[in-house]
């Protein structure tokens, strides 16, 4: 087991990090920025060590200065959180090189699912269904239009270096493709440095189904059941559950073996999640991607399974075995009852989401058995605008759907968060809608039910 992790993050993902290490007897030492320096997580670190001002790419993104303050800290790993440089197979590979483990999957394994065209390659070579789209990167307005005449519209323009939402466009004739070819191209080399674009029919009823993955360096891999994503904002999430009410019993054991299908192939180890779009009208599932991290909707799974994900992974990484079998995980899937998150975002839904920085004025969380807060804000807490909007998460479990979502309602109403507009109002709306309690929704609930997109 290690002795010293480094948190290369920052939030309540940061935060949720110490809490493990510190039950597991590491010490831990967490990086921050100028416009952090007021965190609370970095009074419960035994270290906290600046790496830049508020800026990201002079910051969380700066390499060069998170290595330093491994070494200056002479720590034994890194834990990359999500976001940021989690997915980054050079910054795994530099960890490595400095004789500091990584708290991920092989350098190999990142680069090849990072790569959304190279992913779904593997996913076909595995016998894993996937969307009808193109083999490979679109070069061209042109060929993306001779693309779409062929499989139809609508179409889905994606960046094949993408992740959270940006560089994605739904087309639904020749002339808005046209216009969002450029622009999904210009977000996408923004946001990663990337522009390549690959193009997919577009399922218009959807579900959001992922797999929970965890494997070991000695060949063994355990799935952990599946979470439902599919109440998003941009092709972003804001609920996340487990299990999902829009699968029956063949289907979800179906997702699952595809799941491990992809993670073998790809000689996986450590945290990951496979997604999936589910065609709910056609009763058919699709490979969509791999998230090479750990999730920020991991609560969810820890409450259907029990287990902590952070400790899995730091396990993992120091070279353990996994402590499960198959048959245990299943067996407590069985019984784990339902669980739901939900993302507290320093949103205005009113104002498109506009992020609404600033300071918080009265906090207060819900508590109870079955609930949990996971946050890094405090009353006064000045919220940056530098970096993702998400203000923490409110995770509840009960022993079936319909429990779960009364216990979320009367957190919610429970949960104080003054100062700034939030997406509080707007999940409470959520959980209450007809719709939604009965299951009958998919990715588009908010533009069709809400008029929010």
């Amino acid at each position: 087991m290690f002795t010293r992790i480094l948190i290369a993050n920052r939030g309540e993902i940061a935060l949720r990090i110490i809490r493990t290490c510190k039950r597991l007897g590491i010490e831990t030492a967490v990086v921050y920025s100028q416009a952090d320096k007021d965190a609370v997580y970095l009074k419960l670190a035994d270290r906290a060590i600046c790496i830049g001002p508020p800026p990201a790419k002079q910051s969380y993104l700066a390499m060069n200065n998170i290595v330093a303050a491994a070494e200056i800290a002479d720590v034994d790993a890194i834990h990359p959180g999500y976001g940021f440089l989690s997915e980054d197979d050079h910054f795994a590979e530099v960890c490595r090189s400095c004789k500091i483990a990584f708290i991920g999957p092989r350098t190999e394994a990142i680069a090849k699912l990072g790569d959304k065209i190279a992913a779904k390659n593997l996913a076909r070579s595995a016998g894993v269904p996937t969307v009808p789209g193109s083999d490979g990167a679109v070069e061209n307005e042109d060929l993306a239009l001779e693309l779409a005449e062929g499989f139809g519209y609508p179409v889905l323009l994606k960046a094949a270096a993408g992740g959270g939402g940006r560089g994605m466009r739904v087309s639904h004739n020749p002339i808005s493709l046209r216009s969002n070819f450029q622009q999904a191209r210009a977000e996408a080399e923004a946001a990663f440095g990337d522009g390549t674009l690959y193009l997919e029919k577009f399922i218009e009823s959807m579900r959001h189904i992922e797999v929970q993955i965890i494997a070991d360096e000695h060949g063994n891999l355990l799935q952990l059941g599946e979470r439902d994503c599919t109440v998003q904002r941009r092709n972003q999430k804001l609920i996340e559950e487990s299990p999902s009410s829009a699968i029956d019993k063949r289907t979800r054991y179906d997702i699952q073996i595809a799941a491990i299908k992809i993670m073998k192939a790809a000689k996986y180890t450590n945290a990951g999640t496979v997604e999936f779009i589910y065609d709910a009208d056609a009763g058919k599932f699709y490979f969509m991607e791999v998230n090479t991290r750990l999730q920020v909707e991991h609560p969810v799974t820890e409450c259907v399974t029990g287990l902590d994900l952070v400790e899995e992974q730091i396990r993992v990484a120091s070279g353990e075995k996994l402590r499960w079998w198959q048959k245990e995980i299943n067996t407590r899937l069985a019984s784990g009852g339902h669980a739901i998150e939900c993302r507290i975002n320093a949103e205005d839904p009113r104002r498109n989401f506009a992020p609404t920085p600033g300071k918080i004025g009265l906090y207060c969380a819900p508590a109870g058995p079955l609930i949990r807060m996971d946050t890094h804000i405090y009353s006064g807490y000045q919220v940056p605008p530098y970096y993702d909007s998400m203000l923490g998460k409110l995770i509840v479990a009960g022993a079936d759907r319909i429990e779960a979502i009364r216990r979320m309602r009367h957190s919610l109403d429970e949960l104080v968060l003054d100062g700034i507009p939030t997406t509080k109002p707007l999940l409470r709306e959520i959980f209450g809608h007809a719709k939604f309690v009965a299951g009958n929704y998919d990715t588009n609930f908010l533009a069709t039910e809400m008029g929010l997109s």
